[in-house]
């Protein structure tokens, strides 16, 4: 299902985490779940049945998430991810960490009752913590408080931060990150603020 689209991604991921402690207890089959979900939602503006459409990913993560991902099946998925990674067309990974900051804030976009001709945020702080100064944010994700602070920026550290942000399942298969920049949810200059923002020795993150 196209259950990474953001600003889906995080209710969704807990209501398949719910739907599949359901489906063990219940004995359901992967199908009786997506039957449910199905039945479950309608179409209204922007937010179409299509995202309850699943790609090969999904598909695969789906048919696992009641077991370890085999290894052979985990390769295959981060596999597929990783062809859909493009670097930025100026080859510049930072932009402005003030802009990234505000998407990092934002929960908005892709709602239906959301403007579609307004951007996504990344809602970044429903996984993680990142500036001191937030102190509501999520755990579902690791801290990446002082991330560039810690880890530097060389050209591999910033290839394999735009890596994640950009498709999540490139690096860490069936991961719950949506995949930002693979699905569109972020425009690539978005990606390269929140960037900055993680890497920008002024940013907030990293004092």
């Amino acid at each position: 299902m196209r259950l990474d689209s953001y600003p889906l991604a995080v209710m969704i991921v807990i209501l398949w985490s719910q739907a599949g402690a359901f489906a063990r207890a219940n004995e359901m089959s992967a199908s009786d779940v997506t039957t449910a979900l199905r039945s479950s939602f309608v179409a209204k503006g922007q937010a179409t049945m299509e995202r309850l459409q699943q790609d090969e990913t999904q598909t695969l993560c789906t048919a696992h998430a009641r077991h370890p991902l085999p290894p052979e099946v985990a390769e295959h998925v981060s596999a597929l991810n990783r062809v859909t990674i493009k670097p930025p067309a100026n080859g510049q990974y930072l932009g402005d960490f003030k802009r990234g900051e505000i998407v990092a804030l934002s929960g908005t976009g892709l709602q239906s009752s959301d403007d579609p001709a307004k951007p996504a945020g990344g809602n970044c702080y429903a996984c993680h913590e990142l500036a001191a100064t937030e102190l509501a944010y999520g755990t579902i994700g690791p801290s990446l408080r002082r991330y560039g602070k810690l880890r530097g920026s060389s050209k591999v550290t910033l290839e394999f931060a735009w890596g994640k942000i950009y498709n999540s399942n490139a690096q860490t298969a069936c991961s719950r990150m949506p995949r930002f920049g693979h699905h569109g949810i972020l425009s690539e200059q978005q990606l390269q603020d929140v960037m900055a923002f993680l890497f920008d020795p002024a940013s907030p993150v990293n004092q």
